[in-house]
């Protein structure tokens, strides 16, 4: 395209769809945080920090670099720095994008809790300074976001994630999930939190990415699934397509044995991707497309066992 070609203006109708969904989002999130969330982090204090707040005796373990030397020379007894930890917080929603998700046979599609979740984060975390930022991994090219403070930022990072074409084929290992993992402590050198929202079905060694990503960051794996992926229902027979590869395969699924060994299958996967994040020093949170996805999100970020409870029978959130 040449310097002097018009660029064409976005359509209306587009800008319009998209404002509402995420309006929607953002105030269903907030009706629902209400009276159930107070201060403004949802996280433990995050690293060091750098604004001096006193010192206290060196005990086993310590930093050797922090320690005063002119207080321990002054009390011939060796202290270590203390400091006020870092109450600005940092968040990265690593998005996967990738054919995977473009599948859903409840209430929504699989990118659609991915988007949701992506906005609950968003406005959960989004307070008083605190930075918001995306990555978008699974198509041609990764989708970035950064982290930046304010309503308007935190919108314009869920605008590019809603944007993000459906794509055919599987992605590029430049662009995979593992590929995102990996280059964002590059992106995000500061400790900080760092949430994946994926349904993990990514054949590349992610585990090993995760694993590393969570020695200096808190990460949170959001597994999203589709009921179907768990388990098939008796319609007989039945054309399955991998959106990634393409390849069709036609299933009898009047087959009671075969029911049960897909059944078993899709529950040791689950159980094994639970166990990689875990493994890996992640937190495991898992959403359906025939769940409440808010209800599980604010469930876990908050700690509340009876919302836990309460959303996985309630079918209400619409997207």
């Amino acid at each position: 395209m040449s310097a002097d070609t018009p660029r064409m203006s976005e359509p209306v109708a587009d800008q319009v769809g998209r404002a509402a969904v995420l309006r929607t989002l953002e105030l269903e999130v907030i009706r629902r945080l209400d009276g159930r969330v107070s201060g403004d982090h949802h996280t433990t204090a995050l690293g060091p920090g750098s604004e001096r707040a006193g010192a206290r005796e060196y005990q086993p373990g310590d930093d050797a670099r922090r320690i005063d030397w002119s207080l321990t020379a002054r009390s011939h007894a060796t202290h270590v720095r203390t400091t006020e930890a870092d109450r600005e917080l940092e968040t990265w929603v690593v998005a996967d994008r990738s054919a995977s998700l473009d599948f859903g046979t409840a209430m929504r599609e699989k990118r659609d809790v991915v988007l949701a979740t992506a906005a609950a984060i968003g406005v959960m975390t989004g307070r008083a300074g605190n930075r918001f930022g995306v990555l978008a991994c699974g198509g041609p090219t990764l989708i970035r976001r950064p982290p930046a403070s304010g309503r308007s930022a935190m919108l314009a990072a869920l605008s590019a994630l809603y944007d993000t074409p459906r794509y055919a084929g599987g992605p590029e290992a430049s662009t995979d999930l593992t590929a995102a993992l990996t280059i964002l402590p590059r992106l995000q050198p500061r400790r900080g939190q760092v949430v994946v929202v994926s349904d993990f079905l990514d054949g590349s060694d992610w585990p090993r990415a995760l694993r590393a990503l969570a020695v200096r960051h808190q990460v949170i794996a959001v597994h999203v699934t589709d009921p179907r992926e768990l388990e098939l229902p008796d319609v007989g027979m039945l054309g399955l397509v991998d959106p990634e590869t393409g390849r069709v395969l036609h299933v009898q699924t009047r087959s009671a044995q075969l029911r049960a060994r897909y059944a078993e299958a899709a529950r040791v996967r689950s159980a094994e991707i639970a166990s990689s994040i875990r493994a890996g020093g992640g937190e495991y949170l898992a959403v359906s497309t025939d769940r409440d996805w808010l209800g599980d999100v604010i469930a876990f970020t908050t700690g509340d066992r009876r919302a836990a409870l309460v959303s996985h029978r309630n079918r209400g959130v619409t997207l």
